[in-house]
């Protein structure tokens, strides 16, 4: 097979483009990488740690920002699902997988509880029937209790009483009520192996670390195990140190830690509007260890790699290119009839066993319009094939042009006999459509002085296909109908008896 030069440069399919794209964007964000890293090695050594911290502290925050949306959206849909009085009447095992059944995204989740305003658990994610257990100690509920604010907040960190029994925070919201009185709250915990988890993936050097502080300067996550006056739940608050991040919501400066005593580059930021503040605590070894780097081999290698990059994309997408048009051109010859440009047998058949299957699945009707071409041997003594061709094409054109929905399917079944296969149609809509091709057909000129248009006679068959009927059954309906079409005088159409269709 050949291709034209016009051929060849067509516009670019969607996987060339991706491609072509994704190629673009790998090499775009290379240099920006070895750009930053040119310009941090040009600058100052301790603006460069700044801008490496601040990367991992800007994934942190949308990872911990995303998650708290998630759990966010799980309790506004735990408020709703209870508050509605038709999910109440449910019965309970229903009614819990009805209130919850948005939970499950949230990675690390603990428990969901929804609490009255005694702090009793009325609704349980891990119980149809709730828990015996109040949680009206937590000072969370007791803000909630205060406050007639309905935003989410975020308590802990304490250990679950049930479940994995390990650290955890939660999310939790005030239940609303039209008078503004304390009914109760949605509260669900995320486990803090969740943030362990997220820190393992960050290699910042030795002798740096990554935590998670409460803006109550309570620790909730640290990057490595540590002793235990570095454990889960120590308090930070009274700190010098922790004392300066809280005068703004981000920033950077480079202290003794109050710990060991280390000099440290601390980077840090709010997580959003939630009370959480991560911080990235880098040692001056590692700091400077990484800007000894050489900028010139980096750069080079890195040019040659983007190069390589985008030469091979490039001959990868003009090959691809080449395959989708070749591939297209036989799918297009493989699937149509060659006089009439409608579907061919072998598409034919395609096509009714895809929508026998689809109206097995969805019970809906599957329609067939069997179609011959009235007098059409006659009509070839007196004008000859060429003309015979003719007057198929255009029964074909006329027959596309009027079924117009795009689940429909024309086709040349042989000679002059054509099938129209209508998914998702009853009798009557498969009547109403053989009716406006018939005559359309019939309204087309005559050919060649002859006195008469060209004109057909239409079977029409419908069924709701099942396990237990036959494909071929269609056909047989379809073609009965047709036989009497044809018998009762032709230019007409028929249909099956009710007793024989859907």
């Amino acid at each position: 097979m050949t291709f034209t030069p016009a051929s060849v440069h067509r516009a670019w399919s969607r996987p060339e483009k991706m491609l072509m794209s994704g190629s673009v964007l790998a090499v775009v964000a290379i240099l920006m990488i070895v750009a930053s890293l040119l310009i941090r090695e040009h600058g100052s050594a301790t603006e460069s740690a700044v801008q490496s911290a601040n990367n991992v502290v800007q994934l942190i925050d949308a990872d911990v920002q995303r998650n708290a949306e998630l759990y966010d959206t799980s309790l506004q849909g735990m408020i709703a699902t209870w508050q509605d009085p038709e999910v109440i009447a449910l019965a309970p095992q229903l009614r819990q997988l009805v209130i919850f059944d948005r939970s499950t995204a949230a990675p690390y989740k603990g428990d969901l509880v929804i609490l009255d305003e005694t702090g009793d658990i009325v609704a349980d994610s891990l119980s149809v029937i709730p828990r015996e257990d109040n949680f009206s100690d937590r000072p969370v509920f007791q803000q909630h209790r205060e406050s007639a604010s309905t935003t989410m907040r975020v308590g802990g960190p304490f250990k679950a009483r049930w479940g994995f029994k390990d650290w955890c925070i939660s999310f939790s919201r005030r239940l609303p009520s039209p008078d503004g009185r304390f009914i109760g709250i949605a509260s669900a915990s995320m486990r803090l192996t969740y943030f362990n988890q997220l820190f393992r993936g960050l290699d910042i050097g030795k002798g740096s670390t990554v935590n998670l502080i409460s803006a109550d300067g309570i620790l909730l996550a640290r990057q490595a195990e540590q002793p235990d006056k570095y454990a889960i739940g120590r308090d930070f608050s009274g700190l010098p140190n922790f004392q300066r991040i809280l005068k703004t919501n981000s920033g950077s400066f480079t202290a003794v830690s109050d710990l060991d005593g280390t000099t440290r580059l601390y980077t840090f930021s709010r997580v959003g509007d939630l009370p959480l503040i991560v911080i990235v605590a880098q040692s001056k070894d590692v700091v400077y260890a990484v800007w000894k780097r050489n900028a010139a081999l980096v750069a080079g290698a890195t040019s040659l790699l983007c190069l390589g990059i985008l030469w091979l994309s490039y001959l990868l997408g003009k090959q691809l290119k080449l395959r989708h048009l070749a591939e297209r051109e036989l799918a297009e010859l493989a699937s149509t009839d060659g006089l009439t440009g409608l579907a061919n047998r072998r598409r034919l058949d395609q096509v009714f066993r895809q929508e026998w299957s689809r109206g097995m699945r969805s019970g809906k009707p599957l329609s067939l319009l069997m179609i011959d071409v009235d007098h059409f041997k006659a009509f070839n003594d007196r004008h000859g094939h060429h003309g015979g061709d003719v007057a198929l094409r255009n029964v074909a054109q006329t027959l596309a042009n009027t079924i117009r929905r795009p689940g429909d399917l024309a086709a040349r079944y042989g000679g002059e006999e054509f099938l129209v296969v209508l998914p998702e149609t009853d009798l009557q809509g498969a009547r109403i459509i053989a009716e406006k091709i018939r005559v359309a057909i019939e309204s087309l000129p005559p050919y060649a002085g002859d006195r008469h248009s060209v004109t057909v006679s239409i079977g029409i068959a419908s069924r709701q296909p099942n396990a237990g009927d036959k494909q071929a059954q269609l056909f047989s309906d379809a073609d009965e109908a047709l036989y009497r079409a044809k018998h009762n005088g032709r230019n007409r159409t028929e249909f099956n008896p009710p007793s024989k269709t859907a």
